[in-house]
Parts: C-alpha cells; sequence; structure tokens
C-alpha cells in the first residue's frame, strides 16, 4: 500500500489513521485521490482540492472506530464507497461481535483500496442488483439449524465472511486443521472478490472466456464434484509445478480466485516496498536472480515479468528476517511458471490489454 503522510506536519500514516499522533490534526480517507486529508482544529468539515465547493464529513461508521474514509454531506445514505458494500454486519451490541467487525473493515477497506488502484468497477449490489457487490458478515452462533451452512464464501456477487475469521487463535486452528499454509482475512476477501470479477470480467465476453479456459483449464465439469474429489483425494502429485495452492487445483474456478488473490498479495507488497524504496543486495557470490530495487509502482507496470522479478527476492528476503524471529514466513509459495503465465492473463485482462 501507499505511503501516507499528515499534510500538516508530514508525520507518517497508516491507511487507518484518523488522528494525526504528531501534530492531532483530524485525518480522514479520499479514496478519489488516494489520500489521506487533514482537517486543523478550527475546521468542521472536509473541503478537497479540485473538487469544488462540496463539502464531506466521516462515513457513519466512523461512528463505532470502524472506518476513517470521506463522504459526500449530501450522499442520503452516509455511507462511504467501501461502507456501501455492506449488506449483513453482525450485532454490534455484542462486544466481542463489534471487535471482530471492526477487525473485518480493516481488511475489507484495504481490499477496496486496491481495487480502485486496479481501476475495477465497485459497485454496491444494494444500488445494481444485477451487477453489483455486497459483503455479507456472519456469525454461525444463534443461527440455528442453519449455522453449518453458513461459511466463507461467494454467489451471485455476494461475499459471505465468517466473522470468525476475526478470530486469530480459531483462524490458526483452522489453518491447521485444513492443512493450510496461509490463512488472512485479506486473504479470503482478495480470494472471494476474485470469483465475483471472473463472473463481470470473464464470463461476459466469449473471447476472454476462451483465452482463460487455454490458460486455467475448462470450467463447466461440475465443480461440486470436483471439489469432493479434492477433499477425498487431495490435489494431485505434482500440484507445486501448475497451481499456486493445494487447493488452486481443485478446479479452474479455484485456481482462478487463488491465483488472483496472489496476484493482488504481489502488487499490494510492491507498492509498499516502492514506497519505502526497499532494495535486497544480498552478500552472496551468485546475487544476480536475488537483488532488487522497488524502483515503479507495480499499478503502472505493463510487464507482470517484471513485477514478479523483483516480487521473487523481496519475498525471500522478508521470509529471511521473519525465520530470524521465530515467526513464520510471510509468503510461503513457490511461484512456477505455469503460475507467472496465470498471472500474466490476470494482468494484461485488469490492464485492459485483452478484450
Amino acid at each position: 500500500m501507499k505511503l501516507f503522510q499528515c499534510q500538516n506536519c508530514a508525520h507518517p500514516l497508516f491507511f487507518e489513521n484518523d488522528t494525526c499522533e504528531k501534530c492531532r490534526y483530524q485525518l480522514a480517507y479520499r479514496d478519489s485521490t488516494f489520500d489521506l486529508i487533514a482537517l486543523g482544529p478550527d475546521s468542521a468539515d472536509w473541503t478537497i482540492p479540485n473538487e469544488g465547493s462540496h463539502q464531506f464529513t466521516y462515513c457513519k461508521n466512523h461512528d463505532f472506530n470502524a472506518c476513517n474514509w470521506l463522504v459526500l454531506k449530501t450522499d442520503t445514505t452516509g455511507y462511504c464507497t467501501a461502507c456501501k458494500l455492506n449488506r449483513t454486519i453482525p450485532d454490534l451490541s455484542i462486544k466481542k461481535n463489534l471487535k471482530k467487525w471492526k477487525r473485518i473493515e480493516v481488511a475489507k477497506h484495504r481490499l477496496i483500496y486496491q481495487l480502485q488502484k486496479l481501476s475495477l468497477p465497485v459497485q454496491s449490489k444494494l444500488s445494481h442488483p444485477e451487477t453489483g457487490l455486497c459483503f455479507d458478515f456472519l456469525s454461525r452462533k444463534g443461527a440455528g439449524e442453519n449455522s453449518k451452512n453458513i461459511m466463507t464464501g461467494h454467489a451471485n456477487g455476494v461475499v459471505t465472511i465468517l466473522i470468525s475469521e476475526a478470530d486469530s487463535v480459531l483462524r490458526e486452528q483452522m489453518k491447521r486443521d485444513m492443512n493450510e499454509r496461509y490463512r488472512t482475512l485479506i486473504g479470503h476477501f482478495r480470494h472471494e472478490v476474485g470469483h465475483y470479477y471472473w463472473e463481470q470480467l470473464i464470463f461476459p465476453n466469449d473471447k476472454i472466456l476462451n483465452d482463460f479456459r487455454n490458460v486455467f483449464g475448462d470450467e463447466r465439469p461440475s465443480y461440486g464434484k470436483a471439489l469432493k474429489e479434492y477433499y477425498k483425494n487431495g490435489p494431485e502429485k505434482k500440484w507445486r509445478k501448475n497451481f499456486i495452492s493445494k487447493y488452486a487445483s481443485s478446479h479452474p474456478w479455484e485456481d482462478w480466485a487463488e491465483t488472483w488473490a496472489h496476484y493482488l498479495h504481489i502488487l499490494d507488497t510492491l507498492e509498499t516496498a516502492y514506497y519505502f524504496g526497499i532494495k535486497v543486495k544480498p552478500q552472496l557470490t551468485n546475487k544476480k536472480h536475488m537483488k532488487m530495487k522497488s524502483a515503479f509502482d507495480p499499478y503502472d507496470e505493463p510487464s507482470f515479468k517484471k513485477i514478479v522479478s523483483k516480487a521473487i527476492p523481496l519475498f525471500f528476503s522478508i521470509n529471511s528476517v521473519n525465520r530470524s524471529m521465530g515467526i513464520a514466513d510471510v509468503y510461503p509459495f513457490v511461484i512456477s511458471k505455469s503460475v507467472i503465465k496465470k498471472m500474466e492473463f490476470i494482468h494484461a485482462l485488469v490492464r485492459r490489454d485483452i478484450a
């Protein structure tokens, strides 16, 4: 993600900050400019340069300390672009639910930032029922007989996230139970929204759909049957050669969603490295393939090969630092040539280089 700083005192900021820790100015994020806007102590409402005389205020969810985004004062909903996507949120009168929901909102807002950086359509299903996107944040508790049927997933533009995923202990338990190498809130969002964009960007276009099948395989064989086979027999023995994860091998739809999520992982990490000016120059005799300099914003780079050539040594170096601290690898995956080809397809698609 972009590195932010206070417009008043230039103090470095996190994306979620709503107050500068140094000068105490109020801060709010404006998604049209990808920037945090500072508000002086004598001001009540925000005005944005180059946006005329319009006045802005905090999104309604700022009352819960769950959002720091701006919304036009004339907006009748009172919700920002990201929060308008919420169809269902948990019962906030329950303290544990409020804590979990706030963690979920952090991941969701970072997702929307990234989708907007890619200029992807972000429309609420509440106002665009046929093509829009929305989120249901649900709990199995209190769901009665239907509790077993509630799970994280996607269906027709509705992304469901179990709020239990915001509990780091339970999430780690699920990770072990399902023999996963990586399980995070942002990972769930990136994976599930990948299913949504498959429906929006690929399925309606016969040429792109055919190109997809040439790269990822034919999605028409039974999805349900494929998943049953996967959970019964596991992945194919040489899955690492062609897939980014075991689960990606279960069906072309899951291959797409998993690869899409990892594509977003890579872009976000490299953007952060770019804004911090990170360089990797290892003390090795053969360091040609392990050197990297974060000299470009990946969202502006047309060549995915160039992007991944920087990502691999960056991940290796971060993994090495984590191991020095006894922490799990931040990116415990191998990006094969086949996976790079799939990510190149995604990169070309979101850049509108294929149509």
